[in-house]
């Protein structure tokens, strides 16, 4: 089985996503750790490297093509990806969602604890600037995925399951999710 997870910002994919691979003992992959990668192999920081991608359709094709490779070879796995649920669509798609500012206040408290995450975050320097920063970053991708695939990553109708998280705490969102996957799990192996 192969579980895509894609979310608002602050919503807490990456940590449920990270819970769930380890739970079901399955690799988890990470677009972000991914579009860094790529974006070293060319001498460019993240930002860079995104800001290229705006223009540039082989930035996403990269990653893309990688998504595509991985489900061809592997059967089992995690993926936090904006558009793994369109380039691998048997899998459990499921989308995080949270309210703006409480994503945003989520995402200001881990950037506080973190010193080493790199310089896609410099000039972040309080809740409204994540806001600002992340209204921008969502407006790109939407763009960006219209004119290359004419797809719409927040239509609600492509997942399987959609959770707001805004309300919950992280151990429930975690319990929900892992619920659902089990029950899908046990429905696929009927």
């Amino acid at each position: 089985m192969i579980v895509s997870f894609n979310g608002d910002h602050g919503s807490g994919k990456s940590t449920i996503a990270e819970k769930v691979a380890k739970e079901l003992g399955f690799e988890r992959f990470y677009m972000g750790q991914i579009f860094r990668d790529l974006a070293e192999k060319r001498g460019m920081t993240l930002v860079e490297y995104i800001k290229l991608g705006e223009t540039d359709p082989s930035i996403d094709k990269d990653a893309d093509d990688y998504v595509v490779d991985l489900a061809n070879k592997k059967d089992d796995f995690v993926i936090e990806s904006r558009t793994a649920w369109h380039f691998i669509p048997d899998s459990l798609k499921i989308y995080l969602k949270v309210d703006e500012r409480e994503g945003a206040k989520r995402m200001f408290k881990h950037l506080q604890g973190e010193s080493n995450r790199g310089n896609e975050d410099k000039g972040i320097e309080s809740i409204e600037d994540i806001i600002e920063s992340s209204r921008k970053r969502r407006e790109q991708d939407n763009l960006r995925y219209r004119k290359y695939y004419g797809i719409e990553m927040e239509d609600m109708d492509n997942y399987d399951l959609v959770l707001d998280t805004t309300d919950l705490g992280i151990d429930d969102v975690y319990q929900k999710v892992l619920d659902f996957v089990r029950k899908k799990q046990k429905e696929k192996n009927l």
